[in-house]
């Protein structure tokens, strides 16, 4: 199978840095001044293991891709920019089936978040779920890092909305070679709920900066439980803590890399990095729309939404509210 990184950013990047060490054929798509540094010098992947310059093919967009039957789309963008891409790809031809990829070619979307995999199937066939347990950095076009060993990260994936197939257990294969741990799971949705609740505190760590105080650490209890009640509500089940725990142990522990000091997440990066847009929409967000849908009030969720999206429009520094003016906001917000 060849492997197609559509969004070679931080999570895309590594994945597909670490399938092309283990042997794989790979391809990654890219745009601006980070695809012209992948084709000028290559992907330099960072990992606790060291540094190694990866000479891959590497578009800026579908048609400079020709698809071929035995391809595997991974959708490693941001879900904001889900639908262009989509739209972009799902089209395009494969050669010698006489189909269009959103017909024929399986797409894994490695992203955080629930929405992807909706936003996938109006337009693929074939959609499989990826959870993401992987810590990784964008450090300047070109550069990605990946700070977890012995193993890279844990990806569970499965068929969207739910089962597995002989694609699923190909592509865990390859990925527990690059070294992932990567289960095929026939509940992956499951496991990407659990993921979200714990995504929920991405936006107070971008708005106000990493995790130190208790009233930070307060406000994240508080965001999950405002989560954990709405999909109580909506009957959403997720993978338990412990569930969680047993398959991360101490398989992908973060390292510190020399002269990279991790600073935030994918939330604070969007901000840090002045992209205009951040997932909070669809972190944050989902929880918003779910408690609109089933009764339950979601004050902290949307408050964190309205500020992050606010902060990523005007682009705002990554850090800069402190974690008490935030607080305030959320406490006026329930009170109304």
């Amino acid at each position: 199978m060849r492997y197609i990184i559509i969004g070679a950013g931080a999570v895309g990047g590594a994945i597909g840095g670490r399938l092309a060490e283990s042997g794989n054929d790979v391809v990654l798509v890219a745009r601006g001044a980070h695809y012209r540094a992948l084709r000028e010098g290559g992907l330099r992947l960072v990992t606790p293991q060291g540094a190694r310059t990866h000479h891959l093919p590497v578009a800026d967009r579908p048609g400079a891709v020709d698809l071929r039957a035995d391809d595997v789309l991974v959708l490693a963008v941001k879900t904001q920019d889900s639908v262009a891409a989509l739209d972009a790809w799902a089209p395009r031809p494969v050669a010698g089936t006489g189909a269009t990829a959103g017909e024929v070619l399986p797409l894994v979307c490695a992203q955080n978040g629930v929405e992807g995999e909706r936003l996938a199937l109006r337009r693929f066939r074939r959609v499989y779920g990826m959870c993401v347990w992987l810590p990784a950095l964008f450090l300047e076009p070109g550069v990605v890092a990946a700070d977890c060993a012995p193993l890279t990260g844990i990806l569970h994936i499965g068929l969207f909305p739910s089962g597995t197939d002989e694609t699923a257990h190909r592509i865990s294969r390859d990925l527990e070679k690059a070294p992932f741990e990567a289960p095929v799971v026939a509940d992956v949705m499951r496991w990407k709920y659990a993921k979200l609740l714990s995504n929920l505190g991405n936006s107070i760590q971008a708005v106000c900066g990493s995790a130190g105080s208790a009233e930070h650490a307060e406000l994240v209890a508080r965001v999950v439980a405002e989560g954990r009640a709405v999909l109580a509500a909506a009957g959403i089940e997720t993978a338990g803590d412990r569930e969680q725990q047993d398959a991360r142990g101490h398989k992908a522990d973060t390292q510190p890399l020399e002269g990279h000091p991790r600073r935030g997440g994918s939330s604070w990066q969007s901000l840090s990095r002045g992209t205009g847009t951040i997932e909070a929409d669809y972190l944050n967000g989902e929880m918003v729309l779910l408690g609109r849908l089933h009764g339950v009030p979601t004050p902290v969720n949307a408050t964190l939404q309205r500020v992050a999206d606010t902060f990523a429009r005007e682009r705002r520094g990554a850090g800069s509210m402190p974690v008490g003016e935030l607080v305030a906001l959320v406490d006026a917000n329930a009170a109304q």
